[in-house]
């Protein structure tokens, strides 16, 4: 019965792709694009990714538990109302166009999550 609301910031951007697009961008934003992931089925379990195998393994662990895979958590999140904030400044910084990102979304700066943040019981930040 809360209200809920996630606000995604530079790497966490990652999360919400779904396409990545060079066009309109300056040579580090696209560097940038290049070097960062996709969308979230393209995303490294941690700084150790086990070769590359870190997500597919993890994925592949998940299932076999009955464990929601990151799309279905998001779906199912957004289907229960939860509200979801992309960093304007983050996204300006690194050239993410809004196209770039899954539909639905909210966008708000540090203000943002200060302000749901100071009504909140409880806020996390990771």
């Amino acid at each position: 019965g809360q209200q809920v609301s996630m606000f995604f910031t530079f790497w966490g951007l990652g999360v919400l792709r779904k396409d990545t697009e060079l066009s309109g961008k300056t040579l580090f934003q696209k560097m940038m694009a290049l070097m960062s992931p996709g969308s979230s089925k393209s995303l490294p379990v941690s700084r150790m990714n086990y070769f590359g195998v870190g997500a597919k393994m993890l994925r592949t662990m998940m299932k076999g538990k009955n464990v929601s895979s990151l799309e279905e958590m998001i779906t199912l999140a957004r289907s229960l109302g939860v509200r979801m904030i992309a960093c304007e400044m983050s996204r300006d910084l690194m050239g993410i166009n809004e196209t770039e990102l899954v539909a639905g979304l909210e966008y708000g700066g540090v203000a943002a999550f200060l302000a749901d943040s100071l009504k909140s019981r409880t806020s996390l930040f990771i």
